[in-house]
């Protein structure tokens, strides 16, 4: 459930900063946000795909809508990024990335702020990335204007993980496979059920989730917002089709259990097969299918040299 068409960009940012406050305590955990080999591995597998099979390494890095820090700080951990600058528009998300980067022994800078009006000088990244975080913006001209004036002549912009419109319709076939019969599965479980909101930071936080979204991309129109901005070698990818099948019924069942009571064999179980179906995806399908179809998609691009003196 999108944002209603009436609201304004004002009352979307307003949702998104409450919700993803609300809910940063618990959205490692609700996510599988990993920071050992495994997050590692999955990071740099998308930021290679994006980029067409290259990864280099980058001076200096702005993650937009970081979150936790899943993206930069595994970039750091993997020495792809040797200096992260990372913002979200919700100080809580920030203060749960600090609390990770610390954690990890790295340092972060962090600026709470709006995507779409960057605190930062003109040609000061190399990198300018984000993982699901586009579909969020409700002024994306705007947004992908700022992410060029940031970067230097010749920079990269990368995102990742953003909604695929016709993927997103398909993965509601499972996603209601799985409410269809989750009291069964609970029962096999021997779970019970969750309190409404559990994973969202309560009830109240709950109920936001369904209005923090703007947008679900087509390859074409998700290209075209960062040819319109005036980047160039811009390349769109489908990520994710049997994976995310899989992920999202095992996802909508496991919502509607207690968390502890999930038996951990399951957990492993699914945690192990999206992994597998990952592969799946990544060999097989994702070189041979449209990229419409895929539930998510993924955006590289470069600043022309030429658009080095124009901002």
């Amino acid at each position: 459930m999108p944002a209603p068409p009436t609201a304004t960009a004002d009352e979307i940012r307003s949702v998104n900063t409450r919700y993803h406050d609300g809910a940063a305590s618990g959205y490692d955990s609700k996510w599988g946000i990993d920071y050992g080999d495994v997050g590692r591995g999955q990071v740099l597998g998308k930021v290679r795909k994006a980029l067409g099979g290259r990864v280099e390494t980058f001076e200096r890095s702005l993650e937009v809508g970081a979150g936790t820090g899943y993206f930069s700080l595994n970039l750091l951990l993997a020495g792809t990024v040797r200096e992260a600058v990372c913002t979200d528009i919700s100080p809580g998300m920030l203060e749960a990335l600090g609390a990770n980067a610390a954690r990890l022994g790295l340092e972060v800078e962090t600026a709470a702020c709006d995507a779409e009006d960057l605190p930062f000088d003109d040609a000061s990244f190399d990198l300018v990335l984000g993982h699901a975080v586009l579909h969020h913006l409700p002024d994306l001209p705007r947004a992908f204007g700022e992410f060029r004036r940031v970067l230097r002549s010749g920079g990269t912009v990368v995102f990742a993980g953003e909604p695929s419109r016709y993927g997103d319709r398909l993965a509601n076939v499972p996603k209601r496979a799985a409410a269809a019969v989750a009291p069964l599965w609970r029962a096999v479980m021997r779970a019970s059920p969750a309190p409404n909101g559990h994973a969202d930071g309560g009830a109240e936080n709950h109920e936001l989730e369904g209005l923090v979204d703007v947008h679900a991309f087509t390859p074409d129109t998700l290209a075209g917002a960062a040819r319109a901005a005036g980047f160039a070698d811009v390349r769109v990818r489908g990520e994710e089709l049997l994976a995310n099948w899989f992920g999202w019924a095992n996802r909508a069942l496991e919502a509607t259990a207690d968390p502890d009571e999930v038996p951990w064999a399951w957990k492993v179980y699914a945690f192990r097969g999206y992994l597998a179906l990952q592969k799946v995806d990544s060999r097989l399908l994702e070189p041979r299918l449209p990229p419409a179809i895929f539930y998510n998609l993924m955006l590289a691009a470069r600043k022309p040299p030429s658009a080095a003196s124009s901002g």
